[in-house]
């Protein structure tokens, strides 16, 4: 039993857990109408602290992780467009918050970095039906599904601005 607690307290270095713990941060911010930086933080010391509400991160996942919400926070329009247009017949008010929120982080993941799409979406899901409804899982594997054929289809438009990262073919 201490042997299951101790490993259960060891720093995970997994991508889906740092997409958790992403998650859990945008969703505190939006519940709250809160910074996303702020939450982060705050988020950070409670894992550091041993809050078991936070996934306990290693030094690599919690980059990840800040990268995830960093990058949200900078792309965010674009991201909500991009759902916009994907997401046919719900608008955002109508839709469970906890949906909107793996769809927007695994939007930003499939649109600003070469994480490749299987992954991303399999993390989306899991996450989507730990914290979401009964048909989350269903509902953002078809939105991402839909979403990533698109953008592999899809020409690639012209970077402007000065990210380093673009969407992603």
């Amino acid at each position: 039993m201490t042997r299951r607690r101790e490993r259960a307290q060891q720093p995970v270095g997994t991508r889906r857990a740092a997409r958790e713990f992403a998650f859990r941060v945008l969703f505190e911010a939006e519940r709250g109408a809160l910074p996303l930086p702020a939450v982060f933080t705050r988020a950070e010391g409670a894992m550091r602290e041993g809050d078991d509400t936070f996934p306990q991160l290693n030094a690599e996942a919690l980059a990840f992780a800040h990268q995830l919400v960093e990058g949200l926070g900078r792309h965010r329009e674009d991201v909500d467009a991009t759902l916009r247009r994907t997401i046919r017949g719900w608008d955002f008010e109508q839709m469970a918050q906890t949906d909107l929120n793996v769809l927007r982080l695994a939007t930003f993941e499939l649109l600003y970095t070469p994480e490749p799409h299987p992954p991303v979406i399999e993390s989306a899901v899991r996450i989507a039906r730990k914290f979401g409804g009964e048909d989350s899982g269903r509902f953002v594997n078809g939105v991402l599904g839909g979403l990533s054929r698109s953008l592999k289809t899809a020409p690639r438009a012209p970077q402007t601005g000065d990210d380093e990262a673009g969407p992603q073919e």
